[in-house]
């Protein structure tokens, strides 16, 4: 079987997140990196391509040129990577969707609902798939955790506890990676909210399968100055009565990429941590606790089928990002030429990246109204 081609536009030199995105998309040999618009300066995107051994041709001083000749190419593209600030997801999304080239994006879906908007539009008009980078989605006993949950495990879901702290922002910070995330013009009207906020709302969600109803927020920015939230606080209301909150910090010093998610139900609880993603802390109630282990006795089908090397050797960030990519890669070659989808398939969509902006948007308003309840 062939490898699809990936583009990216953004992830030149000096940008992090473009490089995960580069080899979580190796990892499984589905993808083949081919062609760019890395930068929106022409000459660090010639730069950046040159250093990634890309074809002189095949880089792009920007998007534009690069969805109408990539769309031209009998071997042009069969998706494009945006991996920009979050005002720069819309307009590149929108011309390769419309140019017929499916679309992998980075989280939050955008900066503002009505770009959010443009490319759902867009999404449904040209018919192409839309998949969102919420790579926490893609760890096996994430996947497991759902699976446990759906098959009624836990019973019924009474309380949700979810929180994602860092430290890095606990201070001022000059550097690239903090100028656009604190710059509402770049990052949308929420910071830390959009930033991380969105990955423990969607993990919830996911892990779950329950849909908020209400929301009351309580966003502060600590740092002197700073023009967006840097700590969240919410409460959520779930459609049959399930109770959450939700945790999201980058001011809590000590705190690296804290992500954690407690479920609580009737009959038992569920314990991740990002920090140790290969066990997850399983408590049926009235038993003693048991350590479930990633590949080890007891894992599930839905954790087995994206588990990718025997139980005791670590897979993290990479693997799981590299789901996203495997998912990707499998719905597009079903859509390409018919190949069978493998059962369990799933991915963050475009459905997924609306609602995460509903969450940040009615987490705004809910904390410029004193914490008042909103609904998403």
């Amino acid at each position: 079987m062939s490898k699809l081609k990936l583009g990216m536009v953004g992830g030149g030199q000096g940008a992090f997140i473009g490089g995960v995105h580069r080899m979580a998309a190796a990892i499984d040999g589905q993808w083949e990196f081919v062609a760019g618009a890395l930068s929106s300066d022409p000459a660090r995107a010639l730069a950046s391509g040159q250093e990634l051994g890309l074809a002189a041709e095949r880089i792009y001083p920007s998007f534009e040129e690069m969805a109408k000749a990539e769309a031209a190419r009998p071997d042009g593209i069969d998706a494009v990577a945006i991996v920009t600030p979050n005002h720069m997801h819309a307009a590149p999304a929108v011309a390769f969707l419309k140019a017929g080239i499916h679309v992998i994006c980075d989280k939050p879906l955008a900066a503002t609902m009505e770009d959010a908007e443009a490319i759902a539009a867009a999404v449904k008009e040209s018919g192409k798939l839309f998949v969102l980078t919420h790579n926490y989605s893609g760890y096996p006993l994430v996947r497991q955790a759902k699976e446990m949950i759906a098959r009624g495990d836990l019973g019924d879901i009474r309380v949700v506890q979810v929180e994602y702290p860092q430290d890095w922002l606990t201070e001022p910070a000059d550097n690239k990676q903090a100028d656009w995330r604190t710059d509402p013009a770049r990052s949308g009207a929420g910071g830390c909210v959009g930033d991380i906020g969105t990955h423990a709302f969607h993990l919830a969600s996911f892990v779950t399968g329950l849909k908020t109803e209400k929301l009351a927020a309580d966003l502060d920015a600590f740092v002197e100055g700073r023009r967006v939230d840097d700590n969240v606080n919410v409460m959520l209301r779930f459609a049959g009565g399930a109770k959450g909150m939700l945790w999201a910090s980058q001011v809590a010093p000590g705190n690296e990429n804290g992500l954690r998610l407690r479920v609580y139900g009737s009959k038992g609880g569920i314990e991740w941590m990002q920090a140790v993603p290969n066990h997850m802390y399983y408590t049926p109630f009235g038993k003693p606790m048991q350590i479930l282990t990633r590949g080890g006795a007891g894992a599930t089908e839905a954790a087995t089928r994206v588990t990718r090397i025997p139980s005791g050797h670590p897979e993290g960030y990479l693997e799981a990002f590299a789901t996203i990519y495997r998912e990707a890669a499998a719905m597009i070659r079903h859509a390409k030429d018919g190949t069978p989808l493998p059962a369990g398939v799933e991915a963050p969509s475009i459905e997924d990246g609306l609602t995460g902006m509903r969450f940040i948007s009615a987490c705004i308003t809910s904390s410029r109204n004193d914490a008042a309840w909103t609904a998403l």
